[in-house]
């Protein structure tokens, strides 16, 4: 949710990413995948007289867009998530690998998925389908965070969506299964639980493609 700490992680990442000799590309799922951008933006300030700026504990702000809800704005955004999905096919197969060695990505189709509806059956099928048409990412972490905590440091959301937001994205990674749940704690423990994941996995591709080789040879 807003406020766990995700931009510190990913500039942790990078940074450990980076002295291991990795090229790393950092997209935003907002800034780089996000369809009609400018004009939901245009809309969530003129119709939900939402507040520009990211919020901060000097200068707090009222959002108002993943929090207002309504069956027709659930309609509305099944439709736009799977543009968003389509788009987010593109632009996973537009990266070389030339170009990287390793995508970051701030955010992911998962912090749309997790603003729907799950306690509907037909909405949980949609997320499957949208989930078989994205890559799905080698690792997804899930920053959980206390909704109060999380508001001190980003204000943005009122405390009682910010709790709402967090059962629903525990909710996601218990549906879809591969996400990595990372406890809600301090800065430098979150730091190396994300650490040992990330070099974890980097063992595994190293073993597989020895095997592979292995195998060829």
């Amino acid at each position: 949710m807003d406020g766990a700490g995700k931009s510190t992680q990913i500039s942790s990442l990078t940074m450990l990413a980076e002295d291991l000799g990795l090229k790393v590309k950092l997209l935003a799922f907002w800034d780089d995948v996000v369809v009609l951008k400018p004009y939901r933006e245009g809309f969530v300030h003129k119709v939900f007289k939402s507040e520009d700026g990211i919020g901060s504990p000097e200068k707090p702000v009222e959002r108002r867009d993943k929090n207002v809800r309504g069956w027709h704005l659930s309609l509305v955004r099944h439709g736009l998530y799977s543009l968003d999905a389509l788009h987010l096919r593109s632009v996973a197969r537009s990266v070389s690998c030339e170009e990287a060695d390793l995508v970051i990505m701030d955010r992911y189709i998962h912090d749309e998925l997790a603003n729907l509806p799950l306690n509907n059956s037909a909405t949980r099928a949609y997320v499957r389908s949208v989930m078989k048409i994205v890559p799905r990412p080698d690792i997804s972490f899930l920053l959980d965070a206390d909704p109060i905590a999380a508001r001190a440091r980003k204000p943005e959301y009122p405390v009682d969506f910010l709790h709402q937001c967090r059962a629903s994205y525990l909710r996601l990674a218990e549906l879809l299964g591969d996400v990595t749940v990372v406890p809600a704690l301090g800065l430098a423990d979150t730091k190396y639980f994300i650490e040992v994941a990330f070099r974890a996995l980097l063992e595994r591709r190293r073993r597989a493609r020895a095997m592979s080789g292995w195998h060829a040879a």
